[in-house]
């Protein structure tokens, strides 16, 4: 079986003799994690880090210079979306003074709430029949309660999230997707078109980032793994790290009978979706240092079609005209 590491570490400025506490050491041998889609469940998230050392009985940071990085979707479908999101920005900044950090890629249902909340139920011009955030926050687990507590302070530390991200030799991304291009060619130019757009009064343009990142299963089937190749080849890294696409669908198994991440598209890329909201786990998976102990890993043949068991379909617009499979 395959594990679930990576095969390098990038840095630049590493010294050629090791050096204690080095900043460039610390990067290349700090635990490195991922955590998948947590859909507003805070008390799930807090007791599988808590599990992971991560963090202590009091919900603060003890994970030293461990790295964490959330692949997005903290809202909907669960009642705590704004807890999970405080405690997320909280933990960033007490992971930095211990020489830690942790930090999060925007996922689709970031953008629905942020859409709902600026733009509500205006009507996006489309050719596909009526078309809002609101209707679309409502068919997707929208929590009244987070649109309440949502701040301005929120508000920013979200619209400047990336949608992607490099983790030594990981490529990080919330939906299994090739819809990114459409923002641009590299990492840096698709986060800056992201975040120009969500800095803007286009409401199409919103729209746009919620639909692109609804679509899933790019680097399913037989083409999967040279879909994984190319993107790779263009945005760097070695390995995808996804949430957005709930294992137990990946499998077609029951989600309480997922133990761990699901590696596929020959070893290329590892989905990380627990599916906390329908009973699975909030899976808080370890990415390196590669000698301790792997996870258990789930492997899906290249062939095998992805089976809805959990029904997790992002619904753009109305179940009939737009379901995003």
């Amino acid at each position: 079986m395959r594990d679930a590491y990576g095969h390098g570490v990038e840095e630049s400025g590493t010294p050629a003799v090791p050096i204690p506490n080095h900043p460039a050491q610390v990067a290349l041998t700090a635990p490195a994690y991922v955590i998948g889609d947590v859909h507003g469940h805070h008390a799930e998230l807090v007791a599988a880090m808590r599990s992971a050392g991560l963090v202590d009985e009091d919900a603060a940071w003890c994970g030293d210079t461990a790295r964490v990085w959330f692949l997005g979707d903290f809202f909907d479908r669960g009642d705590d979306g704004v807890a999970v999101v405080d405690l997320v920005m909280r933990l960033g900044d007490e992971a930095e003074q211990a020489g830690g950090s942790v930090r999060a890629v925007l996922g689709n249902h970031e953008i629905l709430t942020l859409g709902m909340h600026r733009w509500g139920d205006t009507e996006v011009p489309s050719e596909f029949g009526p078309r809002s955030f609101a209707r679309s926050w409502q068919l997707n687990g929208g929590q009244e309660a987070d649109q309440a507590a949502l701040t301005e302070a929120h508000v920013t530390w979200l619209t400047g999230l990336p949608v992607l991200a490099r983790m030594d030799d990981y490529l990080l991304m919330h939906s299994d997707t090739v819809e990114y291009f459409g923002w641009g060619e590299t990492v840096d130019e698709i986060n800056d078109t992201v975040r120009a757009v969500l800095a803007d009064d286009d409401l199409f343009g919103w729209w746009e980032c919620w639909r692109r990142m609804t679509t899933r299963y790019a680097f399913r089937g037989p083409e999967g793994p040279e879909v994984a190749d190319k993107v790779l080849a263009a945005l760097g890294g070695s390995r995808i790290v996804h949430g957005h696409s709930v294992i137990a669908d990946q499998l077609g198994v029951h989600p309480a009978d997922v133990e761990g991440p699901c590696l596929y598209a020959d070893g290329k890329v590892l989905g990380v979706d627990g599916g906390v909201f329908v009973g699975g786990p909030c899976l808080v998976v370890r990415l390196s240092p590669a000698e301790l102990d792997p996870e258990p890993v789930s492997e899906l043949a290249d062939d095998e079609p992805a089976d809805d068991a959990t029904g997790d379909t992002d619904v753009v617009a109305e179940p009939d005209t737009d379901r995003q499979d």
